[in-house]
């Protein structure tokens, strides 16, 4: 009998939770009312918007009215960064990383070309940010400091907290890109300091195209887009209830099984790296052994590709990297960053594990990579 194969691009998208599937139906079906709308239909939708919002403020540690529903974590940063900085007068200065998703680093770039100053810092070689480096970047014209919590490629956990003591001292406001954390670890934006906060629903077990933005109160924000004023005026148009239904049930699905599923997930993904060392000598983990998202395991496989490894391994669903960028043989430019030769960088293969990954797939994922890894090193050496 064939076996399905193994899916290890969690980090890429999760699948949609039967029980958030569910949750949406009804507004795919009878429940279509416009939560704008003074119908029966439309009362009802609109009370599934605020039951929604406040699954996802509870699992955050936040206020359900400081939740703003969006297309997913890209539009979620455009908003944040780009509306912080057309609010910021005189404060002419953006601090992120060279680390960052493209959504952050491509608003940077952005603003870069109208004219603002961008202080981009480095992490160190094991992907982490000196906060004390991060600090002496930042000063009274600083507007906004922008810092992915979980690196999406390699896993590392950034030091959000320290940094955005030091943003606060200096009156800039504090955004983390948490579209990669919320639903794995622990994320309450009261502990992490942060003025805005990036979810993406596909991340966590809910359907690709909804997000959310955490704005603390108070927190001015300049709307990318106008028109009839949902949201708060913060994202206009008619919300998209359905999928909004879906992101609130995986936040509640979250909530409940966060502490369980790490730690189920971090015991597999060691047994993983354990046996991929066992077989693959040279192996090397990208990233921090230990500040990281529980379920990332980001390797370097000696003298192959990445592609070439997964291509000569179809039955492991994986990637060389960002989903954004899959199936490029140029290095990743996080792992370049980190300080990685590109020769070692190309043999990248990111291994997210999830939800329902089981023991015996971890096990059948370390032994064909492992076997396909000796089939092209000894291609190779012939």
């Amino acid at each position: 009998m064939d076996q399905h194969p193994v899916y290890l691009d969690h980090n890429g998208t999760t699948p949609v939770d039967p029980a958030v599937l569910e949750a949406m139906l009804p507004y795919l079906r009878e429940e279509f009312g416009n939560p704008s709308s003074a119908t029966a239909l439309g009362r009802r939708a609109r009370e599934a918007v605020e039951t929604a919002r406040e699954a996802v403020a509870a699992l955050i540690g936040a206020r359900a009215e400081e939740v703003t529903f969006t297309s997913g974590g890209t539009e979620a940063s455009n908003i944040a960064i780009r509306g912080a900085a057309a609010r910021r007068g005189e404060r002419p200065v953006v601090v992120t990383s060279t680390i960052e998703h493209p959504a952050t680093e491509a608003c940077c770039a952005l603003l870069e070309r109208d004219g603002m100053a961008i202080r981009r810092i480095p992490p160190g070689p094991d992907g982490c940010l000196d906060p004390a480096r991060v600090e002496a970047g930042i000063d009274g014209r600083t507007a906004l400091v922008t810092l992915i919590h979980a690196q999406n490629e390699i896993g590392t956990l950034q030091p959000i907290a320290e940094v955005s003591r030091a943003a606060r001292r200096a009156g800039a406001l504090v955004h983390a890109d948490a579209a990669q954390s919320v639903g794995k670890v622990a994320v309450e934006v009261d502990a992490l300091g942060v003025d805005l906060l990036t979810i993406a629903g596909h991340k966590l077990y809910a359907p690709k195209g909804i997000g959310a933005l955490y704005a603390r109160t108070g927190t001015g924000l300049a709307p990318l887009l106008v028109g009839a004023g949902q949201e708060r005026g913060r994202r206009p148009g008619t919300e998209n209830v359905a999928f909004i239904a879906g992101l609130g049930a995986a936040c509640r699905i979250a909530a409940a099984r966060l502490a369980e599923d790490a730690a189920r997930q971090d015991g597999l993904a060691r047994h993983l790296l354990r046996r991929l060392r066992e077989e693959v000598p040279g192996l090397i983990l990208v990233g921090h052994p230990e500040r990281r998202l529980p379920n990332t395991v980001n390797v370097l496989f000696p003298g192959v590709t990445g592609n070439a490894l997964l291509a000569a391994c179809p039955e492991i669903l994986a990637s060389t990297g960002s989903a954004c960028h899959a199936g490029s043989d140029l290095p990743s430019a996080i792992l370049l960053a980190l300080g990685l030769a590109p020769d070692r960088a190309v043999g990248a293969v990111r291994l997210s594990l999830g939800r329902t990954t089981s023991g015996d797939e971890i096990d059948r994922a370390a032994r064909s990579l492992a076997a396909a890894w000796r089939r092209l090193a000894a291609r190779e050496a012939a």
